[in-house]
């Protein structure tokens, strides 16, 4: 199994799981990431970095540098396949893109499609809305939270 990590997800992980506090969450975590079986899109990098030092990332990469992922072709025309939808180009933060800042969500959802993998986000489904879950929903793309992924492998500390 693939778990794609959304920014507020990781955010949360690294603003309150502590590596001196929870060595057994990072023990874990850190088998997901080396195996391959957790990662991220290079957009979620670009985020994260407006709220981390650089030292603070490496705790996701010094087990596999390839844990931010570049889109691939098949994902980029995934991206463009959310954007068909009208209702979803509501999805785009024009205030966000237009300051030249990055935008991880369509890249984080066409990751898990490609894959046929999970996302994990602390975004919430609400009728109607433009968020992950519900575009996940619509592609038929499981998404869950932080809290759902630790149930989901029975991670208990």
């Amino acid at each position: 199994m693939t778990y794609v990590f959304d920014t507020n997800s990781i955010s949360n992980i690294l603003s309150h799981y502590y590596p001196e506090r929870f060595p057994t969450f990072w023990e874990k975590f850190y088998g997901f990431i080396q195996a391959e079986e957790i990662i991220s899109v290079r957009e979620a990098k670009f985020e994260l970095a407006t709220r981390f030092e650089a030292d603070v990332l490496t705790l996701l990469t010094n087990f596999n540098s390839s844990f931010f992922r570049e889109p691939t072709t098949a994902e980029l025309t995934f991206v463009r396949e959310i954007y068909a939808v009208r209702h979803f180009q509501q999805n785009l933060e024009r205030k966000k893109l237009l300051a030249g800042g990055s935008f991880a969500d369509p890249f984080i959802i066409a990751k898990a499609s490609v894959l046929n993998g999970t996302v994990i986000t602390e975004e919430e489904y609400r009728d109607n809305a433009v968020k992950i879950p519900n575009i996940c929903n619509h592609f038929q793309i499981p998404w869950t939270n932080l809290e759902g992924f630790l149930t989901q492998e029975d991670w208990k500390f």
